[in-house]
């Protein structure tokens, strides 16, 4: 097949958006006793997460505010900050309610895990990456680039890491249209079938194929990319060895990403939500050392969103 560029808003280079403030977004104080006052109002009434919407979690002067950072993050550069958010001195289920009630007002809350969780809390968990069912977010290694399966992904950072840690982003059109014009038989490569690994555990349900890259939405690009979960794939025995040829694919794919030119690093702060859309931005996150004091150790919320756009195979 021949693939061509894509002309798309989040075909974006990092030092751009480092000085480029359009995607960030500052809490006010009004807007903190604003959604403050939300909280609390859902925790006397007893609201469950999975129930937090607009209607329930009104946010007269915020709401518009998120709706233009949700409108920046799925039609824009595909990537939004929210600073701010008064989480200091809160406890894990005040946190938690903040959490959901801002992302209601920029899409739908998607289960997670087999459980149907509203959220995860990103933290290290002990776990060993190279079990069947560990999640990338439950151990402190570094992550290689990827997407999550729903349209966007939000983290509300409560406690940041002693050290390390940092958010990496890059745009998948950009890197996506730099293969077309420097190795566009790799391109082509990334377009077929791959076989990804759910970590669901040993069964064959835990195993499906889908092209790292794809169009959608008229032509829209889609990237479906996680390197952990490609590489694992292989632990089942219907599924083959990497080919050379998607072994040089991948290769090129984790060099770009990892380039300085492409890449926009964020030091999450307490009260920091970020804001990522999945079909345009890759995410990673570098390897961090914890607080002995698990009081202080690193915490971020992790949602789910739909935002009414193409769907993803859950994972």
């Amino acid at each position: 097949m021949t693939v061509t560029e894509v002309s798309h808003p989040a075909d974006w280079h990092g030092e751009r958006m480092t000085h480029d403030d359009r995607w960030q977004r500052t809490l006010t104080d009004a807007h903190r006793a604003e959604l403050l006052a939300a909280a609390e109002a859902a925790l006397r009434a007893g609201t469950p997460l999975a129930e937090l919407t607009p209607e329930v979690f009104p946010l007269p002067t915020l709401g518009p505010l998120l709706a233009r950072l949700g409108a920046g993050v799925t039609g824009g550069s595909g990537v939004g900050l929210l600073r701010g958010v008064p989480v200091a001195g809160l406890t894990e289920e005040r946190c938690e309610i903040l959490a959901v009630g801002l992302a209601s007002h920029v899409g739908d809350l998607v289960p997670q895990l087999s459980q149907r969780v509203p959220l995860v809390h990103v933290r290290d968990e002990g776990t060993d990456p190279a079990r069947s069912t560990t999640r990338s977010f439950q151990h402190r290694r570094r992550l290689g680039f990827h997407a999550d399966p729903t349209d966007v992904v939000a983290l509300l950072c409560v406690r940041p890491a002693r050290s390390g840690g940092l958010s990496t982003v890059v745009s998948a059109v950009a890197v996506h249209n730099e293969i077309v014009r420097t190795r566009p038989d790799l391109a082509a490569v990334l377009y077929q079938p791959w076989w990804f690994d759910r970590r669901t555990g040993d069964g064959p349900e835990s195993f499906h194929q889908q092209p790292i890259y794809a169009r959608a939405e008229a032509g829209a690009l889609v990237c479906n990319y996680g390197p952990d979960y490609i590489r694992s794939a292989r632990r089942s025995a219907h599924v083959p060895p990497l080919s050379p040829t998607q072994v040089e694919a991948m290769t090129v794919l984790d060099q770009l990403t990892h380039s300085p030119r492409f890449v926009l690093t964020m030091d999450l702060r307490p009260g920091d939500m970020q804001f990522l859309d999945n079909r345009v931005v890759l995410h990673s996150r570098t390897a961090y050392e914890d607080d002995p004091d698990p009081a202080l150790r690193r915490d971020l919320i992790r949602l789910w969103l739909d935002t009414g756009r193409i769907g993803r195979i859950a994972a």
